[in-house]
């Protein structure tokens, strides 16, 4: 069997994790502000706030799962690793900007607040799952994996480049 051969299914998974975030962003980019409360609640702004970092995050998975499914089996360019260990840099400040921008533009005790908080925290735990360790598991998995505190491959791709 060939390197080409080996690492198909791999490629195949990659392609499917790639295109699976930068569908879940545009679905999030959509879907939330469709809701007739966030309107009705003045969240608009607030809820823009929570979003934006989760999507730059989920992009960035994305892009970054389809650039290493055309490097395996080797690591990904230096090139991208260096945007890779910035953007591990940049995340952070982006959350922490986000925060800032949801207590400015807080829209108060709603529904529209539940959802606001839960999107910000989806969005740390995408940062986490990406940069530090893995949380992301199948859901039969989960409760056995994510105590181990496993290295996300993203962090492997980043050493190994």
């Amino acid at each position: 069997m060939t390197d080409t051969d080996r690492f198909e299914p791999l490629r195949r998974r990659f392609l499917s994790l790639g295109l699976g975030e930068i569908v879940a962003a545009a679905v999030f980019a959509l879907v939330p502000t469709q809701l007739p409360f966030i309107a009705a609640d003045g969240a608009e702004a607030a809820l823009w706030s929570a979003l934006l970092p989760l999507l730059f995050i989920l992009v960035q998975a994305g892009i970054y799962w389809l650039l290493a499914r055309h490097h395996l089996p080797g690591p990904i360019p230096r090139t991208t690793a260096g945007v890779y260990r910035s953007l591990r840099i940049i995340n952070p400040l982006v959350l922490l900007a986000s925060g800032i921008g949801i207590v400015v533009t807080w829209p108060g005790t709603s529904l529209s607040a539940v959802l606001i908080i839960a999107v910000w925290l989806f969005a740390v735990a995408e940062y986490v799952n990406y940069f530090h360790f893995r949380l992301s598991y199948p859901w039969s998995m989960w409760a056995g994996q994510v105590g181990r505190w496993s290295t996300p491959r993203l962090v492997r791709d980043l050493r190994r480049a």
